[in-house]
């Protein structure tokens, strides 16, 4: 689906937040690949900021995945009974760890990330774009499902998996690996539920911003 233009003038008209937030962390705040995995699968239907909070504590329980392998449910509760449907991502993460064992074992290619327990493309997409590898997809995460459609890139939709085939189909392959990441945040800075659109570096083609002005 191509709204407005083709890939090469997506490409062009998305520069000014490729350049913004490009390499920009996410905000998870982890130290190295393993913490990264355990709190993308932990961030699901929860905050980021709540995982933030949590985390100094589970990985001082839980330095690595070989620390995580040789657990149980009843010891990792405790240290996640407030996120939400804890129960499921304390199985999730244990079988991770079960299968992968250590920390070098992490895959990360889209088909060897989405085979584990509690990651979805999403997820996948995350732990490639902060790992710098090659990208397969683009993250579609909730301020992309919100934003994308807003200034026009796809047509609206609350299903993350639709949304990303859309954006893959739009967008040009090179800028897969950071598109993704650079909308989210515009969506938590400026392109919020109330959107900013004074502020945004996107409004001279902002479909919304049109509308609204218009």
């Amino acid at each position: 689906m191509d709204l407005f233009g083709n890939s090469s003038d997506w490409a062009k008209n998305l520069e000014p937040i490729l350049t913004k937030y490009k390499g920009k962390k996410h905000p998870l705040d982890y130290h190295n690949l393993y913490q990264l995995l355990v709190m993308v699968v932990l961030s699901a239907q929860d905050s980021d900021a709540h995982i933030n909070k949590i985390a100094p504590a589970l990985f001082e329980a839980y330095p690595n995945m070989e620390s995580l392998a040789v657990s149980n449910f009843a010891a990792l509760i405790p240290h996640i009974a407030d996120i939400r449907n804890f129960g499921n991502k304390a199985k999730w993460l244990l079988e991770i760890a079960q299968t992968i064992k250590k920390d070098k074992n992490i895959p990360l290619t889209m088909e060897d990330l989405v085979a584990l327990k509690g990651i979805g493309r999403k997820s996948a997409n995350v732990i490639m774009r902060e790992s710098k590898v090659t990208a397969e997809g683009i993250i579609a995460d909730l301020h992309v499902i919100r934003v994308a459609p807003r200034i026009g890139l796809i047509t609206e939709t609350k299903d993350g998996i639709k949304a990303e085939k859309q954006l893959m189909q739009v967008l040009p392959r090179e800028i897969w690996g950071e598109i993704g990441m650079a909308i989210s945040f515009l969506g938590r800075e400026i392109c919020r539920p109330t959107p900013k659109c004074t502020e945004c570096p996107l409004n001279s083609i902002c479909e919304y911003y049109k509308k609204i002005k218009g």
